[in-house]
């Protein structure tokens, strides 16, 4: 900036006359350097979704500031044209005052007073202010910044203009933006970060939607060795026998073995059935419902779809050559999302048997995931579906009794082996194996 010698001697005559006015120009303006500093961080900083929330309700500050920022680069420009402009004239004020009492041997001085007050009440001071309530600040502030954006619009595209030819070799380009989407991993990041704003019942419901693309039908089936069905050749007295001892919601019904199955018996049916005075199998078979298949590779979310579309509620897992795996129902999927809702057959709840010394013994056959689940542990899910698969796939072989194996933080030790399958192991972690050992040397 330069200042004719008219007008520095001009204002050296009356300075001593009007110091305080000087002084009283510099406060305003060290004052509007922290507005547009906090403005900056603020608008910068401000939570974009709850935005785009406060924009659909109609909130008009919101709405002015969602539009603002489409163009973050002109806001930007808008902000450090302001600032530098208040910053620079502050300094030549304070030049001008300095060089006329006390000469220009005093600049170096007055520079860095003025440097650390601009520092602490111009920047840092007002930045971090703005950055813990960035969201009053910035609605605080729209009034004056919408105007002021609007006037320096010219000048910013000239600015933005010059500035776009620099970057341009680079791959920048300066457009409109849309505000940041989230995919389902970041998503489930923003949920699992929500310590506050989000209830722990409600967060873990959440947390279950977002798994269900992640999650396959045989990760949570009823496994075929598990499930239990009705034999359509068997007599009448032992299909209503097994009526009436169902665990489940759902009963497959098949003819001499599971991979010609028949139908599936839903809970309703069951009902009517046991409310006959002399049932017959004519009757029995008029409630069956047609069986319905599907891969073992889908997720559960596209098998929620599929249940809803096709107005169903269980259907059949089968491998790529047709044989069934086992039974996936629309109960299974939901206690995904919400969590236990219904009392666990018995053979799930002896599953898992927990020692006095801190370890576990597990069925062979138990899911990997429901482990996972119970125990709070980090098994990995990869590949294998059961702890038999785990085992078998770790040690690449068929396993025997009596014998000790470590996947990574986990231990295991063989108890029982059945038809070539792990019926039985003991597990404990890193924690558990020192409580044993401490129960040991006891």
């Amino acid at each position: 900036m330069y200042i004719t010698g008219d007008l520095l001697n001009s204002i050296t005559t009356k300075l001593p006359v009007e110091l305080h006015i000087i002084l009283g120009v510099l406060v305003v303006l060290i004052l509007l350097s922290a507005f547009f500093s906090s403005a900056e961080t603020a608008l910068m900083s401000i939570n974009k979704y709850r935005l785009r929330h406060l924009v659909r309700k109609g909130n008009k500050k919101a709405k002015r500031i969602h539009d603002m920022l489409k163009r973050p680069d002109r806001l930007i420009s808008t902000i450090l044209i302001g600032n530098n402009f208040v910053n620079i004239l502050a300094s030549s004020l304070v030049t001008i005052v300095v060089m006329n009492m006390w000469g220009d041997a005093a600049i170096p001085v007055s520079s860095l007073v003025l440097t650390f007050v601009i520092l602490i009440f111009g920047e840092i001071t007002p930045k971090t202010i703005a950055s813990l309530h960035s969201e009053k600040i910035a609605f605080s502030f729209t009034l004056f910044l919408l105007p002021l954006y609007k006037i320096l619009n010219p000048i910013v595209i000239l600015v933005n203009w010059i500035c776009s030819l620099i970057v341009k070799p680079f791959g920048v380009f300066f457009k409109e933006q849309k505000l940041d989407s989230l995919s389902s991993d970041e998503l489930r990041s923003l949920v699992d970060d929500a310590y506050v704003a989000v209830p722990k019942k409600n967060k873990f419901m959440l947390l279950g939607i977002l798994d269900l693309e992640h999650i396959r039908v045989d990760d949570v089936m009823i496994p075929r060795n598990n499930m239990v069905g009705i034999d359509i050749n068997n007599d009448i007295s032992t299909i209503i026998n097994k009526l009436q001892n169902h665990q489940y919601h759902t009963i497959p019904v098949y003819q001499e073995n599971i991979d010609n199955m028949l139908g599936i018996l839903h809970s309703r049916g069951i009902a009517q059935l046991l409310a006959v005075p002399e049932l017959n199998k004519t009757a029995f078979m008029n409630v069956v419902s047609d069986p319905h298949y599907v891969p073992v590779s889908t997720n559960l979310y596209s098998q929620l779809i599929n249940f809803q579309k096709n107005k169903e509620r269980s259907a059949f897992v089968v491998d790529e050559y047709g044989e069934i795996l086992g039974v996936i129902t629309l109960e299974d999927i939901l206690e995904e999302i919400v969590g236990e809702f219904t009392t666990p057959p018995a053979h799930e709840e002896d599953n898992i048997i927990n020692n006095e010394d801190g370890s576990y013994i597990i069925d062979g056959s138990a899911s990997i995931r429901s482990v996972n689940k119970q125990l709070n542990w980090n098994l990995p899910i990869h590949e294998a579906r059961t702890i038999n698969g785990l085992i078998t796939e770790t040690m690449e072989s068929i396993p025997c009794s009596k014998v000790c194996w470590k996947i990574g933080d986990y231990y295991f030790e063989i108890i029982q082996v059945k038809n070539n399958r792990v019926k039985a192991v003991k597990m404990f972690t890193k924690k558990g194996s020192q409580q044993q050992s401490d129960t040991n040397n006891n």
